[in-house]
């Protein structure tokens, strides 16, 4: 399908990729994973054909589609709605449209045989293409993506860039090509959308690349990962799961073939340090280290950033209650979002909340933080020390301080070394510890906030989006860090594989109501799925009823429907009758018009020509008759 054959890419004068190659084959869903920096989405841009390779080449199946979502996507604007814009994607069926509503306004003046030809012509066209379901298609994805039936006619430019970011991925995915190339597909979506892409894309028919930090999303879509590391493409044949059990068992084999060769190289450097000043044996010096020369060195597997050190020292701990919420209602304008709502949150509490985006998630967490106005009571346990974590909180950071100052001024009791580590893990290494705040990005301001709440002495953590930002390296350190945190804490995420590991209760919003499922993600799932199945058994009676009457139904308007037809013909016959006899007489008249003894009878030429004229207009006024209902007939018949 593609191939990409011994290429290198280069950034000035630092290769991203070096002398490597992949061959990217039909129906493979594949996971494009490695560490910041590595050039994960730059290869996309690459296979898109954005970016040109400096050696190597790239060679494909020709008229190869392609539809890649990107980063980019965000700044598009548009006044049209959203399922206009996602119906875009349809150009030949659009452009067809366009051909018959021409064609259908040119027959309110032309009658032609041949202009209703060609409008049946372009209707066939336009069915072979299934044009008439486009926009179901289009609404179908939309709403799987979150959108509210309502949503669809609203314009583009009145979205945030996530949601815009969602239309341009539902257009892409309405083309259907033949390679999907997706950075950070989820980056954007709440939980059900999730859910919802990953059943679409499990069973899409075409190649999917993805560029993902999602290791549920990974494990649940893909069947193939493909690793950029020490400027290479290494293929694992497996999900993100398998991904780490076979790079485990190559790890283990590169570095035990490293130290038997390093065992063998000090055998042989011992040998040549025995022999090299001996005449006799100098011969045998100089060809060992000939041969070490030429020995092609194997690396050993390089350390990572696996565990890091940092100890939570609460001012107080807290009593058994940490904060108790009731809430009567909370409103934005008409949107109600809760409801005689109520919750406890108690000492140890790791809790999880769950949910598509607009149901109040993030709301909430600034309601028992104290910071959103709500009609009902917020109340605080004895000796509670509260710290949030959200995307406003970048606005605390002194923006001339550098990345070390701020957190050895937010946690003086912390090392340097400490603190270096923790924002290593958070992807600053190096001098970038030293960059004035002021010049960092909005997603390293991000990460830079959260690493200063992790060093908090609160004992009760309310985090809203955590993981944004992050890589997958960087989500295990923060798992670490929570699993050894001894507080309590309520974190918003969509990254599920994070909260499996951290969470062990669950939050959901229904009905405006907040509920609570006192167990692990996981087994909340697993719980989530029974229910369904339940509810899905529970109905089937209902449902079979419903299709039993509904096959009633469309039998009851099949049949009306052929009786419609049919009538339909008989009208046609009978228009079809009536201007042939119409005809006859126009031809009868004419001859009796053009008889020179007729003419000479005024009276009688009189009378003629009004009869001609009548039957002229009762011609014209059945023809349009039945070219109406021919046309009707026309549209039953292809239905």
């Amino acid at each position: 399908m593609l191939v990409l054959n011994n290429i290198t890419f280069e950034f000035g004068s630092r290769a991203l990729y070096s002398d490597t190659s992949w061959h990217i084959k039909p129906n493979e869903k594949i996971g494009l994973i490695g560490a910041n920096g590595t050039g994960k989405s730059t290869l996309l841009r690459i296979i898109s054909g954005e970016y040109e390779i400096s050696k190597g080449e790239i060679t494909g199946r020709k008229n190869l589609s392609m539809g890649f979502l990107n980063q980019d996507l965000l700044s598009y604007q548009s006044d049209n709605s959203i399922l206009h814009v996602a119906m875009e994607a349809f150009e030949a069926e659009n452009k067809l449209h366009d051909e018959i509503e021409e064609v259908l306004e040119k027959l309110h003046h032309d009658h032609s045989e041949t202009l209703i030809h060609r409008l049946h012509e372009l209707q066939t066209q336009y069915e072979a293409l299934d044009g008439y379901n486009i926009q179901y298609k289009a609404e179908a994805i939309l709403e799987g993506l979150g959108f509210s039936t309502a949503d669809l006619k609203r314009p583009l430019r009145e979205f945030s860039g996530g949601w815009r970011m969602r239309v341009m991925l539902a257009k892409i995915l309405l083309r259907k090509p033949d390679l999907l190339l997706l950075d950070e597909p989820t980056n954007h979506l709440d939980l059900p959308s999730i859910q919802w892409i990953e059943e679409y894309l499990s069973e899409y028919e075409g190649t999917v690349i993805i560029v993902s930090h999602d290791r549920y999303f990974l494990d649940r879509v893909v069947n193939k990962i493909v690793e950029i590391a020490n400027e290479k493409l290494i293929p694992y044949s497996g999900n993100y799961a398998f991904y780490l059990s076979e790079k485990a068992m190559r790890e283990e084999l590169q570095h035990a073939q490293f130290k038997n060769q390093e065992k063998f190289i000090r055998n042989q450097e011992k040998l040549i340090d025995r022999f090299r000043y001996k005449a006799s044996k100098a011969k045998f010096a100089q060809s060992r280290i000939k041969m070490l020369e030429r020995l092609e060195r194997i690396d050993d597997v390089a350390a990572g950033n696996t565990e890091i050190r940092v100890n939570f020292n609460f001012s107080q701990q807290p009593g058994r209650m940490i904060a108790e919420l009731s809430v009567k209602s909370k409103k934005y304008a008409e949107l109600e979002l809760f409801h005689d709502a109520e919750v406890k949150i108690e000492r140890g509490d790791k809790i999880a909340l769950i949910g598509a985006n607009g149901k109040g998630k993030s709301t909430l967490l600034r309601m028992i933080d104290g910071s959103e106005r709500f009609d009902g009571k917020l109340n605080l346990g004895h000796n509670v020390i509260k710290s949030f974590y959200a995307q406003h909180q970048l606005e605390s950071l002194n923006l001339q301080n550098d990345l070390m100052r701020e957190l050895q001024l937010h946690a003086p009791e912390q090392t340097d070394a400490t603190l270096r580590a923790l924002l290593g893990a958070f992807l600053f290494s190096g001098d970038d510890v030293f960059k004035k705040i002021k010049v960092l990005s909005g997603g390293e301001k991000s990460r830079l906030a959260l690493a200063k709440t992790i060093l908090t002495k609160a004992n009760f953590l309310l985090l809203d989006e955590p993981t944004n930002h992050l890589d997958i390296q960087s989500v295990n350190i923060l798992i670490q860090v929570l699993r050894k945190y001894e507080g309590s804490y309520v974190i918003v995420s969509h990254d599920r594989f994070f909260l499996a590991e951290v969470a062990n209760k669950i939050w959901y919003i229904e009905n405006k109501k907040l509920k609570e499922y006192p167990g692990t993600y996981e087994e909340y799932e697993l719980w989530a799925e029974r229910n369904k199945k339940n509810l899905q058994t529970e109905s089937m009676k209902t449902k079979s009823e419903v299709q039993v009457n509904k096959l009633r139904n469309n039998g009851k308007q099949a049949s009306a429907d052929k009786k419609a037809k049919q009538k339909l013909d008989r009208e046609v016959k009978l228009l079809e009758q009536q201007i042939a006899e119409l005809e006859k007489k126009k031809e009868l008249l004419m001859a009796q018009l053009s008889d020179n003894a007729v003419l000479k009878e005024h009276e009688t030429v009189k009378q003629l020509n009004a009869e001609f004229k009548s039957v002229e207009e009762n011609l014209a006024s059945i023809q349009e008759e039945w070219e109406q209902v021919y046309l009707r007939w026309m549209q039953m018949e292809d239905n």
